[in-house]
């Protein structure tokens, strides 16, 4: 007979994983807002002539090896030129970018030194910035959101208070949720926690199996992540190829 009454989440319980959800809603509804969207050469030219952007940066490749985040746009590395990727964020928050070198030959007027960018097509941006007056406007684009580091981070800690401190889960042992939260992108480690094991959900421990015997190991949730991974990978870069980055952002650094 499987005994459930020790794991009906009580209403302290219930609020605090209401509170999480909410947070990791918010928090990924902005991250999907603010992710990196590729543009036309002319759409950036657009957004700097109507002066529609609040910032911008120079930079050469999206770094897909650096530290991987919850929720975090990719870093964009520069090599000392500036350009070819020209990026920028809009008065609405959202994040674009362009590669100059698509552009090819561009009217340069010698007000910026051309020597300095990777190509025409930068230079000539450069120029559009000058004429506008938003050369004072270069800052970090592709920072976090600082709503979302924090969100990130009260999300983490909560997950590492109680899965060290709360009551012991019973499908996994902690360090298979420790391991699976970890890896898997997006928090999603953390939403099949909470839907899925004490405190949480009304589990019920199989009659005849001690702990030690029935849960699922640390090295499963590792593997686990990291499977999660590569076919979120997979699946965001097909709906992106269907879609298009307006709705589905190209995640492919998450891999």
């Amino acid at each position: 007979m499987a005994v459930d009454s020790p794991d009906r989440p009580g209403r302290w319980w219930s609020v605090f994983r209401a509170a999480l959800l909410v947070m990791w809603l918010v928090a990924a509804a902005l991250s999907w807002w603010s992710a990196p969207r590729q543009a036309g050469y002319d759409e950036a030219r657009a957004a700097v002539a109507g002066k529609h952007l609040t910032e911008y940066r120079w930079g050469d490749s999206w770094d897909s090896d650096g530290p991987r985040r919850w929720f975090g746009n990719p870093t964009l590395r520069s090599a000392g030129t500036q350009g070819p990727i020209f990026a920028w964020r809009t008065d609405d928050g959202r994040i674009h970018w362009t590669d100059t070198d698509d552009l090819g030959d561009a009217t340069l007027t010698g007000t910026v030194d051309e020597d300095g960018y990777s190509g025409p097509g930068a230079a000539s941006i450069a120029q559009d910035l000058a004429a506008a007056g938003l050369e004072d406007r270069s800052g970090a684009v592709d920072a976090q959101p600082p709503w979302v580091t924090g969100a990130e981070a009260l999300l983490i800690l909560a997950f590492l208070a109680v899965v060290v401190t709360g009551p012991a889960p019973v499908l996994g042992t902690r360090w298979y949720w420790f391991w699976l939260t970890w890896t898997a992108p997006y928090g999603l480690g953390l939403m099949f926690w909470l839907f899925r094991d004490r405190p949480w959900s009304r589990t019920a421990r199989p009659a005849g199996k001690s702990d030690t015997d029935s849960r699922d190991r640390g090295w499963l949730g590792l593997l686990t992540g990291i499977l999660a991974s590569f076919l979120l990978s997979v699946v965001v870069s097909v709906l992106n190829g269907l879609l298009g980055d307006q709705w589905v952002p190209d995640v492919g650094w998450l891999a």
